[in-house]
């Protein structure tokens, strides 16, 4: 029993003590690297609490493709860190609303938790080993039955917010040719080639789109 108590301790500390670094690195590749090992530590806690599979899809996912990506973009990325710091100072006091607010809240849930203990009725938490089940079973069939609507709207609203980051950011060069999807739909056998007569030492250069 001593063993499991020593990792989740190791596992909480590192987790807590990465997540402040992620805040108080002033470089935002280090503060990526932070978030990663928050997520590995995470995942150790998941581990510890029998449920395997949130663990593996937290690294799978999470550490394997999100913050990868973060990482690439912040490190291709131009970033001005002094307007970001003229941005953070004409801001601030939204910001400090915000986490007061924030704190607030925090707040008065732990001690909603520490006080209404004595009057707090918990709900039993399924029995695995009675039911045969395993836990990754047992959470697709509360996502795909219970919560079947609300995990379809949810995936709808992150398809949405992708094609609206997509859209916000694409940004048109003058001189670069882009794709016409509806010239190409319609694109005709006649269109496609252009049949000319040369004489001999004499070039000619087709149209765009016309091979010869």
């Amino acid at each position: 029993m001593m063993l499991p108590a020593i990792f989740f301790y190791l596992f909480s500390f590192t987790l807590v003590l990465s997540a402040l670094m992620v805040i108080w690195a002033k470089n935002p590749v280090h503060s990526v690297l932070f978030l990663i090992l928050a997520f590995f530590n995470a995942a150790g806690l998941f581990v510890l609490m029998g449920a395997e599979f949130l663990a593996m899809i937290l690294v799978v996912v999470y550490v394997g493709a999100v913050l990868v990506l973060f990482l690439f973009v912040v490190m291709m990325l131009d970033v001005d860190f002094a307007e970001l710091r003229a941005g953070w100072i004409k801001n601030w006091p939204l910001g400090a609303l915000i986490g007061l607010v924030l704190a607030v809240e925090l707040i008065s849930f732990v001690a909603y938790w520490v006080i209404g203990s004595g009057v707090r009725v918990a709900s039993p938490a399924p029995d695995l080993a009675t039911t045969g089940i395993s836990n990754t079973e047992a959470l697709g069939r509360i996502l795909y039955t219970d919560y079947l609507f609300y995990f379809e709207v949810a995936g709808l609203i992150l398809l949405i917010a992708m094609i609206g980051a997509i859209v916000l950011t694409l940004r048109h060069k003058e001189g670069v040719k882009r794709q016409s999807i509806a010239r190409q739909v319609n694109r005709r056998p006649a269109m496609a080639v252009e049949m000319v007569k040369l004489k001999s030492g004499e070039s000619r250069v087709p149209k765009e789109g016309v091979r010869r």
